[in-house]
């Protein structure tokens, strides 16, 4: 759920922002850029200016607007298949998140290209885990951008209870990144790719009210320690505890396929980033409250509509727990404990 965050210049809330930046990485990995100069003279043309303008040339205002309503369409689908008066509502919805993504692609667009030395060695660039070197803004400076339209999409969805709100709108937003991403070269596919993935999950994960309540905490502080060194994981976790939920209900068939369906497991994935994010929000803040109040509310009504059963959210989320808990020091768990039974007891006693 997004809620709006000041981000204060402390140490600790900086430490935490660069974490949550890195998420944005481009996947360099799924090209061939050590092994074909051809890619590398690509990755050039591509995120120079030229280059950006070409993309979100493809990405016209007819082309997002037609892929954000068959988004809407589909996900109107997965959610409420049988309802039949909902085509005029999925066309409105579709229209406020195309909106989003014309200011994502003007953001893309007017940033910096990479700046690459023709006699330089290129992996001194597309090694580097600075966002800067892409051309991609500071993580806080984008969120700002996007906030009042994607505030203005949740409070829609909510006012008028549109496919279970928060659940059918990253799936809608999920949907049109990759019917968008489908008219882009590879190359281009790579660039603007965490631009979407950043859309994706500003809706469904607290990374900024988490590195907002790192203001609470130095940089010493045993509680801070420990969430600086878990959030890195986030993803590793995610896919630990995926497998294994996988194996535990190798039968479960969703609308759209199993648990290792590529969009099932995606949302899956995403899922289980946002439990951790909720856990570790409230070991921030020293209080159960949004895990109790907004993670298990959200649950029942997404989950449910998706005939999701309830015992295999309590058992992910036990998996979950176990599987953070293996990766800290004894006196971390110490800390962590009060939350992670809290978090527990939070789903089973629901």
């Amino acid at each position: 759920m997004l809620i709006s965050s000041e981000l204060s210049q402390v140490p600790s809330v900086e430490c935490l922002v660069e974490i949550w930046t890195a998420r944005y990485l481009p996947e360099l990995a799924t090209l061939p850029v050590g092994s074909d100069p051809m890619v590398r003279s690509s990755l050039r043309e591509a995120s120079s200016e030229e280059g950006r303008a070409r993309t979100t040339s493809k990405l016209h205002t007819q082309l997002v607007e037609r892929q954000c309503q068959l988004a809407a369409v589909r996900a109107r689908n997965l959610y409420d298949p049988q309802e039949n008066s909902s085509l005029t509502e999925a066309v409105r919805l579709s229209k406020l998140t195309s909106q989003i993504y014309f200011q994502l692609l003007e953001v893309y667009q007017g940033i910096s290209p990479i700046v690459l030395s023709s006699k330089g060695n290129v992996w001194e660039t597309f090694g580097d885990t600075s966002l800067a070197a892409w051309g991609i803004p500071k993580i806080n400076k984008l969120a700002e951008t996007l906030e009042p339209l994607l505030l203005k999409l949740q409070e829609h969805h909510m006012i008028a209870k549109s496919w279970n709100s928060l659940g059918f709108t990253t799936t809608q937003i999920h949907l049109s990144n990759l019917l968008l991403l489908e008219q882009l070269t590879p190359v281009e596919q790579v660039l603007i790719s965490p631009y979407f993935k950043f859309l994706e999950e500003q809706v469904a994960l607290p990374w900024q009210r988490i590195c907002a309540a790192a203001a609470k905490h130095s940089l010493t502080s045993p509680v801070f320690n420990t969430v600086e060194q878990m959030l890195p994981m986030a993803t590793e976790i995610s896919r630990s505890v995926h497998d294994r939920w996988y194996r535990s209900f190798p039968e479960y068939h969703s609308r759209r396929g199993d648990l290792n369906h590529p969009g099932v497991k995606h949302s899956s994935l995403r899922d289980f980033d946002m439990f951790q994010a909720y856990l570790w929000l409230c070991f921030l803040e020293g209080s159960l409250k949004f895990i109790e109040q907004e993670l298990v509310a959200i649950c029942i009504v997404v989950f449910e509509s998706l005939n999701i059963p309830w015992m295999m959210t309590v058992k992910g989320n036990k998996f979950l727990i176990q599987e953070i808990l293996s990766r800290l020091q004894p006196h971390q768990k110490k800390l962590i404990e009060p939350y992670a039974i809290g978090m527990l007891k939070a789903f089973t006693n629901r």
